[in-house]
């Protein structure tokens, strides 16, 4: 079948937003749900992919040279899968693929995808670039300001579901609470998302989330809190990190995942350090600015909500979190998430968060530079801080992974009952008074 091309790409027309499913490969569960409820209300069938397993890797291997970054093979890989299970009609198929236009190798996955579709047979699907630089346009397709708003709103909603979630789910005393809550309120924020949700009514559902989550019974103990940061995709992906956050609560552990907003304001701050550092760009620079600060007020308005109530720990504001890599790299230095992962596992380390897994995936040289690359300086700086770097690919053992993230786990086990004796040890005896002697010291 022929399709309207533009410089050898199948063009995603008016026509097929009416008649093809445009399939999306999954990073955030609680996000893209969300997400692509919003896209369904504005006319597009959207499915976000949640298959997994060895078949998407041997797709992806099978389809994608050898040296392409890991993350860029299972995306691929997921695709390419879901076309041959025979689930869906392939004339009747879309995909979908984020492109920034940036240094990182992630700009070209979109062509690497094109590539393997061709090899594959598939050459006649359109696949969708979402960007927001104007890099690649679809009749078919459009950003709109109101949908844009909503996708702001479904960020904002999903990290705080996220980081909710993540500081009640180790100590839930009914198994599975946590989970029905998550997805209780996943399913009506999807719902009001797909309506004409204002941010007056975002905002009161910040209040009545927090209040549902502060409502859960939980168990008063201290586990052994573990940051996960990294390249985007295998810090968030189940499937890029082999289930890192369910491994880590097997373990006893709370899981502490940086948002995807700081990701969003990374980006865009990007954009006002290159107009300071070159001189480029003044009117993206200033819309920039505008957005930026948009951002970063509502960060802070769910910081405050959660703040208010009381029960949980916000996370830190990106205005803060921004300059707490100063001394140590420059923010210059952004090729994939640069800069931003080193001030990442400084917030951690600043709110208490010392034991951290930095997941870096084959290929991604930056994210290695910036990420196991700093990690030396820090300890030099912060020598409480605890942590490991676990490589990801088709080749790793999740053995090996897993026992790597569990040497850790016992580094900080001793770490935390050295401080509790330390703690016991500068206690005087003299305040200490047994259960006996409270009765008795009642009875005179």
């Amino acid at each position: 079948m022929s399709k309207p091309q533009d410089n050898g790409r199948v063009i995603f027309t008016e026509e097929m937003k009416k008649t093809h499913t445009i399939l999306v490969p999954n990073m955030l569960p609680i996000h893209f749900n969300m997400i692509a409820q919003i896209f369904r209300e504005y006319g597009y069938k959207i499915e976000v992919l949640s298959t997994s397993g060895r078949n998407v890797v041997e797709s992806g291997l099978k389809n994608v040279h050898n040296d392409t970054c890991y993350p860029a093979l299972l995306v691929i890989g997921q695709m390419i899968d879901a076309l041959e299970s025979g689930k869906y009609d392939p004339d009747k198929i879309a995909l979908m693929i984020t492109q920034t236009g940036g240094g990182c190798r992630a700009s070209n996955y979109i062509h690497l995808l094109r590539k393997a579709l061709k090899k594959s047979g598939y050459d006649h699907v359109p696949v969708i670039s979402l960007n927001f630089a104007g890099m690649e346009k679809n009749p078919g397709f459009k950003l709109s300001l109101p949908l844009l708003l909503r996708l702001v709103y479904a960020v904002l909603l999903g990290d705080l579901l996220m980081l909710l979630s993540n500081q009640c789910k180790p100590y839930e005393v009914i198994e599975g609470a946590t989970d029905k809550l998550v997805q209780d309120w996943t399913k009506r924020l999807s719902v009001s998302l797909r309506q004409k949700a204002s941010y007056k009514q975002v905002k009161e559902f910040y209040r009545e989330i927090i209040s549902d989550f502060g409502e859960l019974m939980l168990r008063e103990e201290e586990k052994i809190k573990v940051g996960v940061v990294g390249e985007i995709y295998v810090k968030y992906s189940p499937l890029g990190n082999n289930n890192l956050e369910q491994f880590l609560l097997s373990e006893g552990c709370e899981v502490v995942v940086p948002g995807l907003l700081d990701f969003l304001n990374y980006c865009i701050y990007n954009a006002i350090t290159d107009h300071k550092l070159y001189g480029t760009g003044g009117l993206t620079s200033l819309f920039s600015r505008v957005g930026y600060k948009y951002m970063v007020k509502k960060q802070k308005d769910i910081i405050a909500a959660i703040e208010e109530h009381g029960k949980f720990r916000a996370a830190g504001s990106f205005d803060h979190t921004k300059d707490l890599v100063l001394g140590y790299i420059n923010r210059g230095v952004k090729m994939g998430e640069g800069w931003l992962l080193t001030a990442e596992m400084l917030e951690l380390i600043e709110q208490g968060v010392n034991n951290i897994v930095c997941t870096q995936p084959f290929g991604c040289l930056p994210n290695h530079i910036v990420g196991k690359g700093m990690m030396r300086v820090i300890k030099e700086h912060h020598p409480e801080a605890n942590i490991v770097a676990v490589d990801y690919d088709p080749g790793a053992s999740r053995i090996n992974q897993e026992n790597r993230i569990k040497l850790m786990l016992a580094n900080a086990k001793m770490q935390q009952e050295a401080k509790e004796e330390a703690k016991e040890a500068a206690t005087p005896e003299s305040a200490a008074v047994s259960e006996e002697d409270k009765v008795l010291i009642h009875s005179k």
